[in-house]
């Protein structure tokens, strides 16, 4: 869709080179949400593709994922063997309601900033303790555990004009073992529960739940817990107004869901015991 509001575009090189944000102006990475509407309130697009930032670094600390990273790029990456929660990626970015084309366009960090229930990068990055790097318009630089970015359905911990700058996953978390469940009411549907499941090597267990709830909630033990203890602890941590509802699910079911995969998850890494 042709945006016939817009005036200019931006393309900063550089930090020092970004423009004061005012009333009117978007950030554009891949423009796969924002060219699908209207959006008769912007004037200004600043495009963040020169800044050229590499999408994806490995390193002794783990891996770094540019904002401006595509989906199709983060599930093209060979992850080395000892990475035992790297199928997690292919089944994040295989969660997506949306074709290849789109893959080769949307970017990481424009489906984490939409902040939407389903957006399965927040799965993916809250689940293997992703940190975000912002870079606030006032300066400087802040960091914010993905689990926490996201505070509710489309809201998210940015101030305007902020800057999502990359996504950092921790080489432990991508070494855990983990299980992968996710439903939707149709086989192409939008995540209506999308849980995962991970075990470490001191055989901590952590479930996150996204796609049900309106924003990431991740639950710790110290071990596996049993059935009562998981069910009783995803009851107290998730409130029913918590559930998100839309045409995808409704609450109920979603609560319904989330138990049910929560638990297969949990008998799934149970036997790896």
């Amino acid at each position: 869709m042709d945006l016939n509001t817009i005036t200019t575009v931006a393309h900063p090189k550089a930090r020092d080179q970004l423009p004061v944000w005012t009333a009117g102006d978007a950030w554009l990475a891949g423009g796969t949400w924002l060219f699908s509407e209207p959006q008769a309130h912007l004037r200004r697009l600043i495009d963040l593709a020169d800044f050229k930032w590499p999408a994806l670094t490995i390193d002794e600390a783990g891996l770094s994922i540019a904002a401006t990273c595509t989906v199709a790029q983060l599930d093209a990456l060979a992850c080395p063997p000892e990475w035992i929660a790297s199928p997690l990626i292919n089944q994040c970015c295989r969660a997506f309601l949306a074709s290849f084309k789109i893959w080769k366009t949307a970017t990481v960090g424009g489906n984490i900033c939409m902040s939407l229930p389903a957006g399965p990068m927040i799965s993916l990055t809250a689940a293997l303790d992703g940190v975000a790097t912002i870079w606030p318009a006032s300066g400087g630089e802040r960091k914010v555990a993905v689990a926490d970015f996201v505070t509710g359905d489309n809201r998210n911990v940015l101030a305007h004009g902020d800057l999502l700058r990359q996504i950092e996953l921790p080489l432990a978390a991508l070494k855990r073992r983990s299980a992968f469940r996710q439903i939707s009411l149709t086989s192409v549907g939008r995540s209506a529960a999308l849980v995962i499941g991970s075990l470490s090597s001191e055989d901590a267990f952590a479930l996150t739940v996204t796609a049900s709830t309106k924003r990431p909630v991740q639950i710790p033990f110290a071990k596996i817990p049993t059935v009562k203890e998981l069910r009783e602890a995803i009851l107290d941590h998730i409130a029913d107004d918590l559930y998100h509802t839309d045409v995808h699910g409704k609450p109920a079911w979603r609560k319904h869901m989330t138990l049910r995969l929560s638990e297969e998850i949990r008998s799934e890494l149970q036997a790896l015991l």
